[in-house]
């Protein structure tokens, strides 16, 4: 396509963008500003408010500031614990008799730790108390279980209208989320701050065991998700980046609900806590249930930050996975994080290389070659709040390879290093990034997810249409300068599941007599 033809093509585009986007009519600061109400309550804790009308239901976002970066050392997985106990209720609900219920939980840790003690022996450990142990460990959990009310938390909350109950942990965050009547608010304040305040490690163990279970499907069973884990492990050396996010088996296996519960005590404080409401609600009349039912979550000093910086890498590293499977290719380069002032340099760079059927990737490697069945850079990878890797992967088409892959896509990248993209595909970057954007906030989740991601980052959510000014600013020398400075071999890290058979052992070299003939 030449330039001309390529530039109308984009105006063309980004004027049917703009009119398929009627709903974002006043997705401006300012309006934002008239419907938004904030407020810091004593513990903490910040609420947002944004009065949307439209029609008579909310949504919301719980944004908790740690993810599993935050696992400390021999926990990994502990974090995403909370995802799973998050929905078994509190001591007010889930459960027939909480007071009964504590005591039988208290002797579930017991055994648990007894039965732990005698487990972890390297030396002299008896088998047959061993399995006496475990029966104890089992017998408590059975006899805790009695009191349980399963599923009671999501019942209540699925009868009076929620949708979409869902939570995640990410590496750096944890969130809660769904929508509901507006008619419910208190119901849901009451509902979600008491999960955040008077959680219980109610079916913990088994919870565990799922965990347990959820990676040996998402990674030991996957050859994709075994080579992601062994990527990050390789390209990382100090940072919790490298570390897996669903946990390693040995640590998932220990980590107990006396470690949950001081991990809670630590990170899920007010202090810690963002919580974003939007729909069908006036700030005037829900403030002050919001502020009754949140005031609730405990007050707690500001976790610290982390101060693990991971070295400059500076050599190559890679990891080859070998056997009969779907070949993969995957690299990664070390960037900074989402604090970084060439942040939106990165995205314009992705956005170039893979955005669409028009993206240099595609072109080159799907369409033009007809090599690659996908491919995509994107960043940051695996999370943004620390630095993290701007990343490539590509999946061969059979018949073609993983080094194909990389040279391919090397060639893509050495083109950004030594020639300036061009105008259409800078502008098509900015506008975009804008629809993007602001299409997010037309719904109601979205925005509310957004508004508590970016007032915990920032410490204003206004930042999120300063971040328009940063896309804008971008220039074709900004994305030569930052594919310089970035791609390059030192900084790389590839990892491949490669199909060829292991090349074959060196023949062992025989031992000679002194003298004998070379």
């Amino acid at each position: 396509m030449t330039g001309n033809r390529w530039l109308r093509s984009s105006i063309f585009f980004a004027l049917l963008l703009l009119l398929a986007l009627p709903s974002l009519h006043g997705q401006d600061l300012k309006s934002f500003e008239q419907r938004i109400t904030t407020k810091v309550l004593p513990n903490g804790l910040t609420l947002i408010l944004c009065e949307r009308p439209d029609a008579p239901v909310f949504s919301y976002s719980t944004f908790i500031n740690a993810g599993s970066a935050n696992d400390p050392s021999g926990q990994s997985g502990l974090a995403h614990m909370f995802e799973h106990l998050a929905f078994k209720g509190t001591s007010q609900i889930g459960t027939s008799d909480y007071a009964a219920e504590k005591l039988a939980l208290a002797k579930v840790e017991a055994a648990n730790d007894a039965y732990q003690a005698e487990a972890l022996k390297s030396v002299g450990r008896d088998e047959k108390k061993l399995a006496a142990l475990h029966k104890t460990f089992l017998d408590a959990q059975a006899e805790a279980h009695k009191f349980v009310v399963p599923n009671q938390f999501t019942d209540v909350a699925e009868r009076n209208g929620a949708t979409g109950l869902n939570a995640s942990t990410g590496l750096d965050e944890t969130q809660y989320f769904w929508s509901m009547p507006e008619n419910r608010l208190e119901l849901w304040a009451w509902l979600e701050s008491g999960r955040l305040s008077d959680t219980v490690a109610r079916e913990f163990y088994k919870e565990r065991d799922v965990v347990n279970e959820e990676r040996r499907m998402r990674v030991d069973s996957s050859p994709t998700g075994r080579l992601v884990e062994q990527f990050l492990a390789t390209a990382y050396v100090a940072h919790p980046y490298g570390r897996s996010g669903v946990g390693w088996p040995s640590e998932v296996a220990q980590i107990t609900a006396t470690e949950a519960m001081a991990f809670h005590k630590k990170y899920y404080v007010g202090s810690n806590i963002v919580v974003a409401v939007v729909g069908d609600v006036k700030a005037s009349e829900a403030l002050p249930i919001l502020e009754k039912y949140f005031s609730r979550v405990p007050a707690g000093p500001q976790p610290e930050e982390m101060t693990t910086v991971e070295p400059v890498q500076f050599a190559e590293k890679s990891v080859v996975i070998r056997e009969k499977t779907q070949p993969f290719y995957l690299e990664g380069y070390h960037r900074g994080s989402y604090k970084d002032p060439d942040d939106t340099v990165y995205d314009a760079i992705s956005d170039i290389l893979s955005n669409g059927r028009v993206s240099r990737l595609y072109r080159s490697l799907v369409r033009d070659q007809q090599i690659a069945a996908a491919v995509e850079g994107f960043s940051p990878f695996p999370g943004d709040k620390y630095p993290g890797l701007f990343a490539f992967f590509a999946v061969p088409l059979p018949g073609h390879t993983p080094a194909e892959m990389r040279t391919a896509i090397h060639k893509e990248i050495d083109k950004l290093k030594t020639a300036e993209v061009s105008d259409a595909e800078l502008a098509m970057y900015k506008t975009r990034a804008r629809a993007s954007l602001l299409r997010g906030l037309a719904n109601n989740q979205g925005l509310a997810n957004t508004l508590t991601e970016y007032q915990t980052r920032y410490g204003d959510w206004r930042e999120l249409f300063r971040q328009l000014d940063r896309v804008d600013q971008v220039s074709k020398a900004d994305i030569r300068r930052v594919a310089a400075k970035v791609f390059v071999d030192s900084n790389r890290t590839t990892a491949e599941i490669d199909t060829d058979a292991q090349p074959a052992a060196a023949p062992q070299a025989t031992a000679q007599p002194a003298g004998a003939a070379q």
